[in-house]
């Protein structure tokens, strides 16, 4: 249960009320519903949200997103992008091996990026030239910074569905 009130559609400003409508198509989540409470913010997020990742393709967005999400143990996050990874082609197998660290049936350019990503989800503060090198094998400093940004807003979003309760608005799917 939420351990803040949620903005329902029917309650929601008028500001709200237009971002829910038009931006996210008359359907928000529980995580837009929070974000309600601060409504320039949700605005912001959701441009800003909309904006990182932009120069990976799906696949490799999703692995990322899921993989910092499966790090952290956020369950609201983890079944978001089990869903939409599906429309990049993940399966169940992926999840499973994606969950347990295994990236071997992953092509080297998304095991370089995971590895990567895991590195800098667990220790930041050890992350080397080395590091860059793998990266720099297969991305562009464009991509590099887009993967940055994607694990910290995979970690933003992480710190703020499970810890404000938000429960999921569809049956979790198992892995």
């Amino acid at each position: 249960m939420a351990r803040i009130s949620l903005i329902a559609p029917e309650t929601a400003s008028p500001e709200v009320r237009e971002i829910y409508e038009t931006t996210l198509r008359g359907k928000p989540g529980n995580v837009q519903k929070a974000l309600a409470h601060r409504p320039e913010m949700l605005k912001n997020f959701l441009s800003f949200y909309a904006s990182v990742g932009r120069s990976l393709d799906r696949k490799l967005y999703e692995l990322i997103y899921l993989h910092v999400s499966f790090i952290n143990g956020c369950r609201y996050c983890i079944q978001h992008h089990i869903a939409s990874s599906k429309r990049a082609g993940l399966t169940a197998s992926d999840w499973a091996a994606l969950k347990a660290g295994n990236y071997s049936h992953d092509s080297e350019k998304e095991r370089a990026a995971l590895t990567y990503v895991e590195r800098l989800t667990r220790a930041p503060h050890e992350i080397a030239e080395a590091d860059f090198g793998e990266l720099k094998k297969y991305f562009s400093d464009a991509e590099i910074v887009d993967i940055h940004m994607l694990a910290g807003l995979a970690n933003l979003t992480n710190r703020l569905t499970d810890p404000l309760g938000l429960e999921l608005e569809f049956p979790e799917e198992k892995i």
